[in-house]
């Protein structure tokens, strides 16, 4: 029998790798510290609990990098893609779940796996010199402990940017006769009918007075040890955009395009939309409406929003920090700490940004430890998929000097070749589609089958 492979953190990323090292035939011991220990954003002690949206953005494998990169991991095996395809809730073009049926399915699955022993306990500090074979998974809410261990063995000295939580609103107090369901240009996506989103409209006069509320109303104050903190800019609370232009948000989180009022005819000045949260549909989470407004003021100001005067809030928004390392400085390429190679990274903590990314980390960090385990040198992702270009970006292919959390994207990946006879590169939705094609043979190439085998 292998000796086991030690996995700190049972979010997203831990429980993904745990999953793919016990696929692999290797023994697994899972660290979670919930409910022993809890956390700023954790509302249970589930393995794999969403702590922010339910969404896990596009699904769209043709067009979009993280609808790939969805596609790459149900190829791969993936335990959250299976989860989530599981508990699919209508959400236009986007993956979006039943959060607690998404979690409790993840666990389950965990659970019933006999080669994974689960460990409720905190890992204070830095792991046992006699773990040969760690993977650190504790995501942006890494204990202080832990988090004051990692400085040490890294020579960092700031670990931590503030991450915004969205509020969620019963559907039933929402006034549907101002609000309407549509998706953007009626978008069918999974599970969906293309009037997947309620919309809430502002008019001018609406929006301006909405904007004024939010720059002026008060906010979670820092702790002094928190000032300063960065935010990660893609995931920034709605005031704080507020307060960067008065139209920021028309154009951004509240932009009206695709979207037509039924009552009117017309497209509104602005829109809030509120996107299904749980598979019954009783809850829906505003979108991109992250915030650090104290509790009364949430509840006072978003209620200014027409269709949402009277709401009734399941969960207000809050704010939390997270952590994460400068991994293109820090590790090497396959996570590993090049201070300590007994330890490799994964998840949030990596300096990825998203569920599926923190995830797909996660996969990748497994594949490799369990590769080792089973004595075989771990087999690297192709640059030109999805996971290739998330680890490459990761453990090298960005700056130091500027490293900031990131989503996977086009831009991480290489350039496709120009056609033969063609004056120049695909652009527009060719190359989106020339790099998607690519990416999925590679990846089939690199898991040794064809597409038509796996059907």
């Amino acid at each position: 029998m292998f000796k086991p492979v030690h996995v700190i953190g049972g979010g997203l990323a831990g429980s993904e790798a745990a999953w793919q090292l016990a696929r692999a035939g290797v023994p697994v011991i899972l660290h979670e510290m919930r409910p022993i220990r809890g956390t700023d954003a954790h509302l249970t002690d589930s393995l794999a609990e969403l702590v922010c949206s339910n969404s896990f953005r596009s699904d769209d494998a043709a067009n979009n990098a993280v609808g790939l990169l969805h596609e790459e991991m149900r190829r791969c095996g993936s335990l959250i893609l299976r989860a989530a395809d599981a508990h699919k809730v209508p959400a236009g073009g986007a993956l979006a779940v039943d959060r607690h049926g998404f979690s409790g399915a993840a666990q389950a699955a965990i659970e019933a796996e006999p080669l994974i022993e689960i460990r409720r306990e905190e890992i204070a500090g830095a792991p046992p010199q006699d773990w040969d074979s760690v993977i650190v998974a504790t995501g942006p809410l890494t204990s202080p402990s832990l988090s004051q261990a990692i400085l040490e063995l890294s020579g960092e000295s700031n670990l931590a940017f503030f991450d915004a939580i969205a509020p969620i609103v019963h559907r039933d107090s929402i006034d549907m006769n101002i609000a309407w369901f549509q998706s953007r240009y009626d978008k069918v996506g999974p599970e969906g009918d293309g009037a997947d989103y309620i919309n809430c409209p502002l008019d001018r006069d609406g929006y301006y007075a909405f904007i004024d509320a939010l720059i002026a109303g008060e906010k979670t104050s820092f702790k002094e040890w928190e000032k300063d903190t960065p935010y990660f800019d893609g995931c920034l609370p709605i005031e704080v955009m507020a307060e960067r232009g008065r139209d920021t948000l028309a154009f951004g989180p509240m932009k009206p395009v695709g979207l037509t009022d039924p009552r009117t005819g017309r497209r509104p000045h602005a829109v809030v939309q509120l996107r299904q949260d749980n598979a019954l549909g009783t809850l829906f989470n505003i979108v991109g409406f992250q915030t650090k407004l104290k509790h009364g003021e949430q509840t006072r100001i978003f209620r200014m929003i027409p269709g949402l005067q009277n709401a009734e809030f399941a969960r207000l928004g809050g704010l939390h920090r997270n952590t994460f390392i400068n991994s293109p400085r820090l590790l090497d390429g396959t996570f590993r700490l090049k201070a300590r190679p007994a330890l490799r990274f994964a998840g949030q903590i990596t300096g990825c940004e998203g569920y599926v990314e923190s995830a797909a980390v996660g996969l990748m960090a497994g594949r490799f430890a369990a590769a080792e385990r089973l004595g075989a040198a771990p087999s690297l992702p192709p640059r030109t998929t999805a996971l290739g270009a998330l680890l490459a970006h990761i453990t090298g292919g960005a700056d130091a000097a500027t490293y900031q959390p990131m989503n996977v994207n086009f831009g991480l990946f290489p350039d496709v070749p120009t056609p033969a006879g063609a004056k120049r590169p695909p652009r527009g939705k060719d190359k989106k589609l020339a790099i998607t094609s690519r990416a999925l043979a590679d990846l089939d190439a690199w898991l040794g089958v064809t597409r038509q085998a796996a059907e």
